[in-house]
Parts: structure tokens; sequence; C-alpha cells
């Protein structure tokens, strides 16, 4: 352990006074704990939006990878609780459990999050079997990157539509070329709501940026329209020619 520290601290010397355990923008700080592919890009995206990022995993060749990129690095073992406080996570606002195959590994370290007080826990989750187990420890935030993106481009592949986002609780946003039900008259006027149990709130038309729509609004044949309402509705609705 006294290896360990001594390296995080000779590594930070030049980020000092962002350091673990210290705010660098206010509450912008985050621990990214497994840097797999889906950790990696995670804290990658994080650090493009000026978060401060310490990443932390058992294999010293990914640790080794992604020391000039994030603000600290540490080979370590995250499912010892006192290795943990030792870096100054337990101190964190956010923290992510970015540990792939290893389900054993994931629930003890989201556990021992969870116990430090860490206010905003997110894990993922390899299957909805580990995904419930997450859940049920208190995980504030569980994703199933793999799940969600398969789901996600079903939708793509066998629809019309060009982009579709499901929330939990069976309500989504799609993107959509505007089927004929929406165009020509004001959306108040169209019936889509009341008929359909789907509302139009963006919209886009050729050379143009998206701006919100309004029941005065009036769609036009080829406008990208978003879509949102429960998700068996919207899917409904984006098959509309």
């Amino acid at each position: 352990m006294g290896n360990l520290l001594h390296g995080l601290r000779a590594r930070g010397k030049k980020k000092r006074r962002a350091g673990v355990g210290r705010p660098a923008h206010g509450e912008q700080r985050i621990a990214v704990i497994g840097l797999g592919r889906f950790g990696s890009s995670l804290a990658a995206e994080l650090m493009a939006r000026k978060w401060d990022v310490v990443g932390l995993d058992e294999n010293e060749r990914r640790v080794q990878r992604h020391r000039d990129l994030l603000t600290h690095t540490a080979v370590a073992d995250a499912t010892d609780d006192e290795v943990l406080r030792q870096l100054g996570v337990h101190d964190f606002s956010s923290a992510v459990v970015a540990i792939g195959s290893d389900v054993e590994a994931s629930i003890l370290v989201t556990s021992n999050l969870l116990e430090a007080g860490v206010p905003n826990v997110w894990a993922k989750a390899i299957s909805r079997q580990h995904g419930m187990i997450l859940e049920r420890l208190g995980a504030h935030h569980v994703v199933l990157p793999e799940h969600e993106m398969g789901e996600r481009v079903a939708h793509l592949v066998t629809g019309r539509m060009l982009d579709f986002i499901e929330f939990d609780d069976d309500y989504a946003l799609v993107k959509t070329i505007a089927p004929r039900v929406a165009t020509g008259v004001p959306l108040g006027e169209t019936g889509v709501r009341a008929t359909y149990g789907v509302t139009v709130v963006g919209i886009k038309r050729s050379g143009q940026d998206f701006t919100y729509a309004t029941a005065e609004t009036v769609v036009q044949p080829g406008d990208v329209i978003i879509v949102t309402g429960r998700t068996q509705a919207v899917e409904s609705f984006a098959e509309l020619e």
C-alpha cells in the first residue's frame, strides 16, 4: 500500500491542486473503478467535459495506458475498503463501478462505496440478474451498456426510427421522419397526442437546427421530429408512413 500511495503522489505532483480527495471544479470529480473498454471510454469522455477523474484498476497495464490521460490513476484492489479510504474515494461526490465480468468484485466495490456514503454511485451490470443485485444493494444508478445498446440498435434496424432512447419507467424518446398524420397543419390541430398518445417536442428541417415544437408548429413532409411517450406508443407512431 505504501508503494501504491507513493506512486500516486509522485505521478500527481504536476496536478497537485487537483489531487485525490480535493475538488478541482467544485463537485466535478469522480472515481472510475475499472478501466476496461467501458470504464476507459467513460473516463475519457468525463475528462473532455472538464471533470477531475481518478481511474483505478487492478491491472497495471491498463493503469499505465491511462496514466497520462486522466487526472490520477492507481493500481488498486477496490474490493478492499481500506484501499478506497486511503485513496480518498470515500470523499468523492460520485463514483462509477465499471468492472466487467467479475460480478463478485463489482458487488463488493459497490457495497463499499454505498457503506462509505458516496452520494452518487453508478454501477455497470453485465446481465439483468447482476443489475437486480446492484439495485437491491442500493446503487443509485445501474446501467447495462451491452443490453441497452443492443435494444437501441434493434429498434433502429427494424423500423423507421433514426434514434431511440428508453427510460426506466416505460417512457421513450424517438427521433424519426415525420409521418403524414403529423404534417400540413399546426400540431395542435393534428390530434396526434389524443389519437396516438405521443407528443412532438422538437423539429428539424433540412439545413436548419433542431427547435422546440409548439401547438402552432406546422411540420412539413421530410422534417425530422422528436417524439416522446410510452414506449409502445412511440414505437407504433414511428412506424406510420
